[in-house]
């Protein structure tokens, strides 16, 4: 079951942008359209992918002319093809071409990341292996772009630093072994309960120091596949294992049959392309 995005995040997100692009109206549809010209549009997908974002594209025609109506015709999390029509506007024609803009920007981001996931997600079928996201987002729309890896099919890993205690290599960087146990048995002690523990480790000697201290799950950075294997191995079910770096699409296969629990994948948020999508108006 599909975790929605809530209302409040999708409202403040969409009326930050709104006011960016037109802080004081359009001024193009304001002098060339009358104010009771009315518009209905489609919005159609020019190649194949993953929905994401209906909410977000609805708050944007909503909040610009409460007026707009838009019915979705495809769900978040579906598949289209090319030549769909995902979903249906009628309204004042000033607001819809007013939030056409941002609306578009918004889904077609949000569906590129969902695609990109599912391709992911994909490749690691038949594997215990898990496609997670990370923090390598876009400030302020961290919510959303979590939201899309979950249409997707991914998961989400922690969602700020607040969220969970994650070592990384600059964390360590002044400590080694027994020092490095002790330094996490004293962070464990000082932490509540219920707080997951997750150390970052780049090389193979330093694997037994932290399965020392008790953590919940230790993450193998830039290890190779049969580095990944014998990884996997040492750590014998000790800790929850994730995989990270240098993860591709043309890797994350074979990085999941080394019986990693986890990849965590950068790519899903930083580095992916938008969806090519439109939106086709006619008169009403």
């Amino acid at each position: 079951m599909l975790m929605r995005l809530g209302a409040a995040a999708v409202e403040r997100v969409v009326q930050a942008a709104l006011l960016e692009d037109a802080p004081h109206g359009d001024v193009t549809s304001q002098v060339l359209l009358a104010a009771s010209a009315q518009m209905t549009a489609e919005l159609v997908a020019r190649e194949a992918g993953v929905l994401s974002g209906e909410d977000v594209f609805s708050a944007a025609m909503r909040l610009t002319d409460a007026a707009i109506e838009t019915k979705f015709l495809r769900r978040d999390g579906e598949r289209f093809e090319a030549g769909d029509v995902l979903a249906e506007v009628q309204g004042p024609a000033q607001g819809v071409l007013q939030a056409e803009r941002v609306a578009l920007n918004f889904v077609q981001r949000l569906s590129g990341i969902a695609t990109m996931t599912a391709r992911y997600v994909a490749e690691v079928v038949g594997t215990k292996a898990r496609i997670v996201d990370t923090r390598k987002t876009t400030p302020g729309l961290r919510e959303l772009e979590r939201y899309a890896v979950r249409c997707g099919g991914g998961h989400n890993h922690r969602f700020s630093l607040s969220d969970a205690f994650m070592a990384k290599d600059n964390h360590l960087a002044m400590l080694s072994g027994d020092e490095l146990t002790q330094a996490l048995l004293a962070a464990r002690a000082a932490l509540p309960h219920t707080t997951h523990m997750e150390v970052e480790v780049d090389r193979a000697d330093q694997i037994e120091a932290v399965l020392a201290a008790g953590v919940d799950t230790i993450l193998l950075d830039n290890f190779s596949t049969a580095e990944l294997k014998a990884g996997v191995a040492q750590v014998a079910g000790r800790a929850l294992v994730e995989a990270s770096g240098g993860i591709t699409l043309e890797r994350v296969g074979e990085i999941a049959t080394t019986g990693v629990d986890v990849i965590s994948v950068g790519a899903l948020t930083q580095s992916v392309r938008c969806l090519d999508m439109g939106l086709d108006v006619r008169r009403g």
